[in-house]
């Protein structure tokens, strides 16, 4: 009998990540392909069902050995019901995807938004392995984030826990695209920092904007104001993640997206501001951490979620 698997998938604005994984953790196989969201969802489902085929050819496994499918995405979600009420990314409204899925892949179908799935992934193979309590941090266009709590994720009563982007850290503060101002995202994500650099006057070695890769090759190098701006994100940052891990009080904290790539450049002084904002007990208990599964992590959390909707049904039962 062949080891049972589940299909997690990681649905971007760009691209689909899909993956037949085992129970016990292994790829079998994976594949990425355009998203293409403009052709709609039903379109969406058909092009998931025809590769869900494809790497079940690849992977040796059979139809029956397939527990269930996990899918992660961004957008706000109605997780109960299986309803995407609006998906930015894809200009989707108003779309029963669960059921559209069941009804193609005919599997059960476990729903969840990217940054939970992401923080799943790491808590179960990432940076986040053997922590009782893990916070993820997506640093990117905006700031993400997801919470597990024993292995399993923290939702709150309408799927919002986690949303440390939008912690008010600096009152009257730039506007945020969620109406509000001084959100955490508009003064430390990816986007934020690339933004000052263009306050500061900083610029790419081709001429134009300096992107963030850029800007801490300029600080590397020894350039005072793309230090300066490097260091204001990491103040702000750090004063996000004190006051969540103040709330969590988590085992570790683990650091997502294109800015982990700095290496110690961001993590060093990252650190040092979070010991200045969190309190002591709360800091000195808690590792703050790079990722590890870089852009696995959505599939592979995607993939643990279905393990895990597989399991609570089977103990039902």
């Amino acid at each position: 009998m062949s080891e049972q698997v589940v299909l997690g998938v990681d649905v971007g604005g760009t691209n689909v990540k899909a993956a037949i994984v085992s129970v016990s953790g292994e790829v079998m196989t994976a594949v990425s392909y355009p998203t293409d969201a403009e052709d709609g969802p039903e379109r969406f489902v058909q092009r998931l069902y025809e590769q869900f085929i494809k790497l079940l050819q690849k992977s040796g496994c059979q139809l029956t050995d397939v527990l269930s499918v996990g899918v992660g995405l961004a957008g706000f979600l109605d997780v109960e019901h299986g309803y995407i009420e609006e998906a930015v990314n894809l200009h989707w409204r108003n779309v029963a995807i669960v059921q559209l899925l069941s009804e193609s892949l005919h599997l059960p179908i476990y729903l969840d938004n990217d940054a939970n799935i992401a923080a799943l992934g790491e808590a179960w193979q990432g940076a986040g392995q053997n922590a009782k309590s893990v916070l993820c941090v997506t640093l990117g266009t905006g700031v993400g984030g997801g919470i597990v709590l024993d292995g399993q994720i923290y939702r709150g009563v309408s799927t919002m826990a986690g949303e440390i982007g939008h912690i008010t850290v600096k009152p009257g503060g730039p506007l945020c695209n969620c109406g509000r101002h001084g959100c955490l995202e508009t003064l430390a994500s990816a986007t934020a920092l690339v933004n000052m650099g263009v306050a500061y006057g900083l610029h790419s070695p081709s001429g134009g904007t300096a992107n963030a890769e850029e800007i801490f090759a300029l600080a590397k190098a020894g350039h005072r104001d793309a230090q300066q701006v490097i260091q204001e994100l990491v103040n702000w940052l750090g004063v996000g993640l004190g006051i969540a891990a103040n709330l969590l009080n988590p085992d570790k904290i683990v650091i997502a997206g294109g800015l982990v790539n700095a290496g110690d450049a961001l993590m060093d002084p990252l650190r040092a501001s979070f010991a200045a904002n969190a309190l002591q007990r709360v800091y000195r208990s808690c590792e703050l951490l790079p990722a590890t599964l870089g852009s696995r992590a959505g599939m592979l959390g995607a993939a643990r979620l279905a393990i895990q909707g597989a399991a609570l049904e089977n103990s039902v039962l």
